[in-house]
This record gives structure tokens, sequence and C-alpha cells, in this order.
């Protein structure tokens, strides 16, 4: 089972992998045309909250309460599970259609609550309601995408949903190039292109969907059973699982009362993090939790335990290194990839003091993402819930404590603070609740573990040039240096892995 769960990780890390970086080409597409600007500003508020809803509705909520009832109704036979999946479509179709057009009636309030900072800014106010209304429906397409996606991995076609974000970037990449220059306001195009990849991510999905039998014949079922039960664990979760999200969100708010331009540089420190987070962690979190779902159907309770136990050394393996990196290397991340025509040198390092306070964060990100599902695949929302209410609130009070000392970068650290707090306590109650039981050795673990990551900061020290090299240098200067370090960097760090002692025939057989 344990290399199973390995080889899905691997695969939709893969698809992920590919996915983020036309991601990163989308965005070094952006910053060359549109900078660190008014309209890059305004833009990514515009996109940013149908994309918050959809991380609240579709990816976070409803897949964490969706997948544990999918696994349970599965055992019931082939009737029961498309009567669900029948009755589950039309109702999440029917309230998004709602939804959606309340959204795009009510754009320019929307842009005011969401970026109280722009109020007086009237044009600033009416590019983003404007540009709002085109994204909005995206919300629609991407969270029936979800639906879709959940039922695939349910049944262990991961490597599709995990694609299928592929053509969001491909979207905005051909919208950004070719429809830009044709637009009086060429931002209006980035709208566009968010608007046309919610259909397409849709439409990608429906064939695998079709060919294991289970694509869904729509109808209302606000009182099927079922769905009721997937209601009472949403509402919830809808919450809990999304605390990250709404943190960052308040982040945009609150930036948006900073200098033009801290918006897109949080925007694109983010955008690093979530590269090692959606490779490893979210691909983590996506495979454990259909099989966390089975375990707790079967009332198998240490192989419960024991899931999450692989799950949280592969954390440790893979995201120490990658929060090192991130945190060392962010200035000549975001000089190589994004310091390019509009988006200047002091755009770069702007962003990479927040990309540096995010990557304190990246190791708490990646443990929620696994933490989490402990609790959604027992179907207990409640419990993350009350967590996420005492993290969010550390984060809002932490936010304005920080940002009037140190701007957009304490905002930054302020979400990385509140995750801290939020793992920490995710992981104190699957101890109190007896959920989680670590095997033996993780003493151990931690002392093999600190040799290659101590080595990793010895390589990056010896092979990382002075700033002003990197600003000097051209593209292919850049690239080089910095795909020569990482490269000697990851080397170097598998190596002296290997050396004492950690393999991964060794983790496998540790979960199995």
């Amino acid at each position: 089972m344990s290399e199973k769960l390995f080889k899905s990780t691997a695969i939709v890390s893969i698809m992920t992998f590919i996915s983020r970086i036309l991601g990163f080409i989308r965005d070094i597409v952006i910053a060359r045309l549109f900078g660190a600007g008014l309209g890059a500003d305004v833009f990514f508020v515009a996109f940013k909250i149908p994309n918050f809803l959809r991380r609240l509705f579709a990816e976070g909520a409803f897949s964490q309460a969706f997948i544990p009832v999918l696994a349970e109704y599965r055992n019931r036979g082939d009737k029961d599970l498309k009567d669900l999946i029948a009755s589950t479509s039309g109702t999440l179709a029917t309230i998004l259609f709602i939804i959606t057009a309340i959204g795009v009636l009510t754009a320019p309030l929307l842009i005011m609550i969401f970026a109280p900072g722009f109020v007086g800014n009237d044009y600033k106010i009416n590019l983003a309601g404007d540009l709002l209304k085109i994204t909005f429906p995206y919300l629609f397409f991407i969270s029936l995408t979800a639906l879709a996606g959940s039922i695939l991995n349910s049944f262990g076609k991961f490597a599709t949903p995990a694609f299928t974000p592929v053509f969001l970037n491909l979207s905005l990449i051909a919208s950004a190039i070719w429809l830009s220059p044709h637009m009086a306001e060429p931002v209006t195009a980035l709208a566009c292109g968010v608007f046309i990849g919610g259909v397409v991510q849709l439409l990608f999905q429906i064939p695998f969907l079709i060919k294991i039998g289970q694509l869904p014949k729509p109808r209302w079922g606000w009182k099927d059973s079922g769905v009721q039960k997937i209601i009472k664990l949403m509402i919830p979760a809808m919450f809990g699982v999304s605390v990250a999200q709404i943190n960052l969100l308040l982040d945009t708010l609150l930036a948006s009362f900073l200098v033009t331009g801290s918006i897109s540089w949080l925007y694109y420190s983010d955008r690093l993090v979530e590269f090692p987070l959606g490779i490893f962690g979210i691909a983590l979190s996506t495979v454990i939790l259909p099989s966390l779902s089975k375990k707790h159907a079967s009332k198998s309770k240490a192989e419960f335990s024991n899931t999450l136990d692989w799950a949280l050394r592969w954390v440790f393996i893979i995201g120490t290194p990658a929060a090192i990196g991130l945190i060392w290397l962010a200035e000549p991340l975001l000089l190589s990839l994004f310091q390019y025509g509009e988006f200047s040198a002091n755009d770069a390092h702007k962003a990479s003091l927040s990309l540096m306070a995010y990557g304190l964060g990246l190791l708490p990100f990646i443990f929620i993402k696994v933490l989490a599902p402990g609790y959604y695949a027992r179907q207990d929302t409640k419990t993350p819930v009350k967590i996420g209410i005492i993290a969010m609130v550390t984060n809002m009070v932490l936010n304005i404590i920080l940002m009037i000392q140190f701007a957009h970068v304490g905002l930054a650290l302020a979400t990385s603070l509140a995750a801290m707090l939020n793992a920490a306590l995710l992981y104190i109650g699957l101890r109190k609740l007896n959920v989680y039981r670590p095997r033996a050795g993780w003493g151990q673990f931690f002392i093999q573990l600190l040799i290659p990551n101590i080595g990793l900061i010895v390589i990056l020290f010896m092979l990382t040039p002075e700033i002003i090299g990197w600003v000097n240098a051209d593209v292919w200067q850049r690239f080089a240096m910095l795909s020569g370090t990482i490269v000697a960097a990851m080397i170097t760090y598998f190596f002296l892995l290997s050396l004492v002692g950690i393999k991964v025939k060794t983790l496998l057989k540790i979960s199995s």
C-alpha cells in the first residue's frame, strides 16, 4: 500500500510540476508585459476573489467533505454511488450558478470589500469591477472541475486532475501575448484568459469521467441524504481547510492600503512558495485523503496512523530543503524568473523580502495539507474549524502589528506564523485523539536529516553569487547560475541523505 501511495504521489507531483512550470512561464509573461504596476495589481485582485472562493468551496471544503462520503457510498454499490454523484453535481451546479450571478452583478461592491484601499480611486475601482465581471464565472467552471477531479481521484485516476490546471496557464499565456494588444485596456485580456481557462478545464475532464462510467447526470438533490451529509461536513470544513487562503486574502486586503506594487510583490512571492507546496504538499494531500478515508471506513486504525506517519516523514525530507532553498535563493529566483520588461530589480528585491517571510511558513503549510485530512477522512470537520479560528484571529492581530513595522513583508510573516500555530494545533489534536501514534525512530530520523540540510546550506553559501552579479547578468547567465546552483545543491542533499541511511526504500518499508 505504501509503495502504491508513493507512486500515486509521484504521478500527481509530476503532473503538478508540469502545470507549475507553465504557471511560472505565465507569470514571467505577465510580469514582462504588465510589471508590478496598477494594471497588474487590479488584475490580481480580480483574479484572487474567484480563485479564493474556488479554494474555499471546491478544492478546499467540498473535496474534503465529498471524498470521504464518496468512499462510504462506493461500499454500498454502483447505483447508490451514481445517485450520490448525480444529486451532488446537480445541487452544486445550481448553487454555483446563483453565486456566480450574484458575484457578477455585485462586482464593484466586492472589489470595495476585498480591496478597500482602492476606494477613492475611481479608475482602479471601475477597472477592477470590470475585470471581476469577466473572471467571476471562473468559480462556476472550476468548482465543477474540482467535483470531476474528486471523482477521478477516488477511483485512483490522479494524473488527469493534476494535469488539468495546465489549460488555465496556457489560456493566460495566449491571452497575454496575442489578445492583450487588441484590447482597449490590455489587462482585460488576462481576465478573458481566466474565463476561457475555466471552461477548457471542465471540458477536458469529461471524457475521463465517461471512461470510468461516472459522468454525472445532474439533478437537484438538496434533500438527498448523501448531499445533506456532504453539506453538513462542508460548512465547517469551508473555514477550516481554507484558513491559509483566508490569511492570504487578508494580506491582499491590507496590502491595498500600502504603496502601489505591494499586491504584486506578495503575489509573485506567494507563487514561488506555491511551487513546492503544490508539487509536493498538495500532491501528498490529494493522494492520502482517499487512502485515509478508505482506512477509516474499514476501521483500520493502525494503517490510518501509519499512513500519516509516512506522509509526515516525507514532509520533512522534501519540505525542509525546499524551505531553505526558497529563503536563500529568494532574490536570485525572482530576478531570474521575473525581472524583465516592466518588472524592475527593485520589484524583485521587494518581492524577495516577502518570499523569505513566506518561506518560513512552507513546512507548516505542507503540514496543514497532510494533517487536516487526518480529521476530514474521519468526517470530523469541527476540530479543524476551531483550530482555524484561533489561527485566523492570530493572523489578523499579527497582520496589523507587523504591517505597521514591515509593510508587505509583515503581512507575509504574519501568515507564516499563523500557519505554524495552525499546524502545531492540528498535530496536538491528532495525538490527543490517539488517531496518530508516531512510529519508532523519529529521534534518529531527525539527527540523520540534520546532516544533509547542513550540507545543503554550506553548498548554497559556497555557490551563490552576490546579488549584483544576478542583476547585471543576462537571462541565459541567470538561468545557468540558478540551475547550476540548484542542481549542485540537490545532488549534495540527496547524496548526504543516502549517506546517513535515509533512502526511498527505507521510507516505503516504514509505512508498510
